[in-house]
């Protein structure tokens, strides 16, 4: 794994955009955020530089309701793999409001989804809130749940090493 990610965002998983679905769809009818993060694109097994959009962070004290989503600033994690941000409109509107402009500083990309959440309903935009190309990609992530994948052996051998 490359330390920095590498040149533009090309894509985002199709897994982590329907994660991205569901979990709007399921926060509904109050707004869902999440932040984004990105792999190296030759890291998933594609021939071609730059990143790929792989994860959705839920920030603990994220507060959302009907017409806004707020993120806790002070627990978003200093991330060298992030990439920008990721809400949904419940109204369906697939355009950045002004407030949500405001919060498009940090990140090359930035998605919205809509009501009724499907793989149609969303759009992703640049840091000014122009309306960017981002494929959907069918790379293979890691299984979630092989975080949790460890042996006292696996924790003895790391503190080993240091």
């Amino acid at each position: 794994m490359r330390l920095f990610r590498s040149g533009e965002i090309i894509g985002i998983a199709a897994d982590t955009l329907d994660f991205a679905l569901e979990a709007s769809e399921e926060t509904h009818p109050d707004e869902y955020m999440g932040l984004l993060r990105g792999e190296d694109a030759r890291d998933l097994g594609l021939d071609r530089d730059g990143t790929v959009v792989t994860d959705v962070l839920i920030i603990p004290g994220t507060e959302s309701n009907p017409v806004s989503a707020t993120v806790n600033s002070s627990m978003i994690p200093n991330d060298m793999r992030a990439v920008g941000s990721i809400h949904s409109h419940p109204n369906g509107v697939l355009k950045p409001s002004d407030a949500d402009l405001a919060t498009f500083g940090s990140g090359d990309v930035h998605i919205i989804v809509g009501f009724p959440y499907r793989t149609s309903d969303w759009r992703a935009f640049d840091r000014e809130g122009n309306e960017r190309k981002l494929d959907v990609l069918n790379v293979d992530l890691a299984d979630p749940e092989s975080f949790f994948d460890f042996t006292q052996e696996d924790i003895d051998s790391e503190l080993s090493d240091k």
